[in-house]
């Protein structure tokens, strides 16, 4: 297990969403995003897991 974390940031690198932050074995999850509350545009997800770390860009349409 490793600790792992999946954080949604705006454009201005400010913290939106904190979907995941918590120790999780190996394997594969779905984890859901509710933007309600958020305004159309681009956003950044970053998953951090261990070592690995990898960021993607996210379109958020209403």
């Amino acid at each position: 297990a490793s600790q792992v974390e999946l954080v949604v940031y705006d454009l201005l690198g400010r913290e939106v969403a904190v979907l995941v932050k918590e120790r999780r074995a190996a394997g594969s999850y779905q984890d859901t995003f509710d933007g309600s509350g958020l305004a159309s545009g681009m956003y950044i997800y970053r998953l951090t897991a261990g070592s690995f770390v990898q960021s993607r860009k996210m379109l958020l349409l209403r």
